[in-house]
């Protein structure tokens, strides 16, 4: 968990050396983006640079600092988009209103597609059978990318990245459904030594 605001600080590379010793696949969650001076952009450079990882976005925020209401999975392209519970009453009793699933919204668009693009390459860089259909033109479908960024995942070649704001409650569900689909089962890694 990074701070949307700070980037990664040193009890994050503390941590992140710690998984790196042992083995342990991970993803990123950038926290607190409703706050002042919060950057998704300038917070995945800082993983990258840092700490030495291959991040790969799969959610796109919708606004930022105080205007932050939501993310856009760049997979589906669905996005979970959280009205003010000031305005619309917080079902859920913490301060958050339950999420509505929409389409990206037109405004980000082309960011949407910019990220996708950027996120697919990575993913289909790490599956040479994704990469050969891939450079042949086929469009790879969400249930392989999935597949190959939990791959991936496990194999600690990337790190997926999700933000949102759990003081909140928005972007939590997806992240609890990317701790599903990406990370292993014990099953999936051997046991620790």
């Amino acid at each position: 968990v990074f701070d949307g605001k700070e980037g990664v600080e040193p009890q994050s590379e503390q941590v992140w050396r710690q998984a790196a010793k042992y083995d342990v696949p991970r993803i990123c969650f950038v926290n607190k983006m409703d706050r002042v001076g919060a950057s998704f952009e300038r917070t995945i450079e800082s993983v990258r640079r840092r700490l030495k990882a291959n991040p790969v976005p799969v959610q796109l925020p919708i606004g930022e600092e105080a205007g932050f209401n939501g993310v856009v999975d760049l997979i589906t392209g669905q996005a979970w988009v959280y009205h003010d519970s000031r305005t619309n009453g917080a079902r859920n009793g913490n301060g958050s209103s339950d999420p509505e699933l929409v389409d990206c919204p037109t405004e980000l668009e082309d960011s949407f597609r910019q990220f996708r693009q950027a996120m697919i390459e990575k993913i289909v860089e790490t599956d040479e059978s994704l990469l050969i259909r891939y450079l042949e033109g086929e469009i790879i479908g969400d249930e392989d990318l999935r597949a190959a960024l939990r791959n991936a995942t496990i194999e600690r070649s990337l790190v997926p990245v999700l933000c949102g704001s759990a003081v909140a409650n928005k972007g939590i569900q997806p992240l609890l459904n990317a701790i599903v689909d990406f990370l292993p089962s014990p099953a999936d890694v051997p046991p620790v030594e």
